[in-house]
């Protein structure tokens, strides 16, 4: 089974001003999330990544750059709409201080599966549409590159909490649960039994591992050795 490392772009100006920038065009990654993403180039550049994938928005683009810098086997480079951020519609552009005050606020908290943007998409549909596209990618590169196949995708916080829950078997209702930080990196296998979660919002340590033999897909009872 192919391995697929969901990161999320590094810090924006918009996230230091708590905007919620949406789909907002313009929003770049400030000096903070320049050097997480390129952290996180440094430690994907031992595994040789089939391709990345990225959201078409600037902030996702600069960091899967930072990525694609560092490979020494140069990867596709993709761009792909389905995961491209939640559309927040009416609620795009303004503060989070502000729309807490919002009664919406409390249905995203507690039953996102009912949250539905004013103007925009509901939660429901950006998971089913972001998912859809992951699975898609990563039965294509390991049709074509093999069950050892790695490859990154370079999206969202919301978008990436969504396709975590639906590996986890999770209600979206519990998605709040996962945390997804800046330039963060998480790891799934979809195999054909069950998506196996890897790891889930790191922001340190090596990942040479990733590029040993292509992983079983048998869970290993007790919890096996770990990665060398």
């Amino acid at each position: 089974m192919a391995t697929v490392i969901l990161v999320r772009h590094g810090r924006t100006t918009a996230n230091v001003k708590g905007i919620l920038a949406g789909r907002s065009a313009g929003v770049a990654l400030d000096a903070v999330g320049r050097g997480q993403a390129a952290r996180t180039g440094e430690r994907l550049a031992d595994v040789p990544l089939v391709a990345v994938v990225s959201s078409p928005l600037e902030r996702c683009r600069q960091t899967a750059r930072s990525i694609l810098d560092l490979q020494k086997n140069a990867p596709r480079s993709l761009v792909d709409r389905a995961i491209t951020e939640c559309d927040y519609g009416q609620w795009q552009g303004r503060s989070l201080a502000e729309l807490a005050k919002e009664q919406l606020w409390s249905v995203v908290q507690a039953q996102p599966s009912a949250a539905e943007f004013p103007g925009g998409e509901s939660l429901a549909t950006m998971q089913a549409r972001s998912v859809a596209a992951i699975r898609k990618h990563d039965a294509a590169f390991e049709a074509e590159h093999g069950a050892g196949a790695v490859w990154a995708a370079v999206s969202h916080g919301d978008i990436i909490k969504s396709i975590l829950a639906d590996a986890y078997g999770m209600h979206l209702d519990l998605f709040q649960r996962i945390n997804v930080g800046p330039a963060s990196v998480s790891i799934i296998r979809y195999g054909p039994s069950r998506p196996d979660v890897i790891a889930t919002n790191t922001t340190s340590g090596d990942l040479s591992w990733l590029a040993a033999a292509p992983p079983v897909s048998d869970a290993p009872v007790g919890g096996g050795a770990g990665n060398t």
